[in-house]
């Protein structure tokens, strides 16, 4: 599903945000990344998904290798894609529903499955009475959630969180790796950058520890 080989990324004027890292992530697989801020994990969803290319390397994603792809094909490729980024890109003078409902009309023609299928998403994340709220009226926990609907909301094949439960409380937090679950178990690719070790404690999946820009270790797992 996605393989990353040997990409670098370097902004100006000089900053190695990632090099000659390599990555093999399989269909239907759940992966973490973890590290201290700035290590690199942000850099990384962002090759994956398109948001940024890499300065060199490979990246290659569904079969696609994203460093030879046209910008009129980026488009197409990303609505099989699923980001939650960190700094949650909702519009705030438009409302809860408004905001997950945006990502699913290239996807459904039908209002009436993308008003429940906004209402089973916010069921599941306890945000139904904000429905109707302005999301910059509502918490960053609230946005947070928000932010996780719009990812899973079209069913993606590849899901990608960027510290999905940084502002969220014990409980919530169960809440939303109890959502990831649900779609990796449904067959959905999953990548998490974190540094929230809770979350992956106890977890059987792969976790990847990066710093500075390089994978220095594959933490040891659970059997299931």
């Amino acid at each position: 599903m996605v393989d990353l080989v040997k990409a670098t990324k370097i902004y100006p004027p000089d900053v190695a945000a990632l090099e000659d890292f390599s990555l093999t992530v399989d269909k239907g697989e759940m992966v973490f990344l973890t590290g201290m801020s700035g290590a690199g994990k942000s850099t990384v969803l962002k090759l994956i998904s398109g948001i940024e290319p890499p300065t060199k390397g490979l990246v290659e994603v569904a079969g696609k290798d994203l460093t030879k792809m046209k910008a009129k094909e980026i488009p197409a490729f990303r609505q099989q894609i699923g980001m939650a980024h960190q700094d949650f890109k909702l519009l705030p003078d438009r409302t809860v529903a408004q905001n997950i409902g945006m990502a699913m009309e290239v996807s459904y023609e039908n209002f009436r499955a993308i008003r429940n299928r906004v209402n089973e998403l916010l069921q599941m994340l306890k945000l139904e009475h904000k429905h109707d709220t302005q999301t910059e009226k509502l918490s960053r926990g609230e946005q947070q959630r928000v932010a996780i609907a719009r990812a899973v909301a079209n069913y993606p094949v590849l899901i990608l969180a960027d510290e999905p439960t940084g502002n969220l409380d014990p409980v919530t937090t169960e809440l939303v790796m109890k959502l990831f679950k649900q779609y990796n178990d449904a067959g959905s690719t999953i990548i998490i950058a974190t540094h929230d070790e809770h979350i992956f404690q106890n977890t059987t999946h792969r976790v990847l520890e990066l710093a500075n820009g390089r994978l220095i270790a594959t933490r040891p797992t659970l059997q299931p």
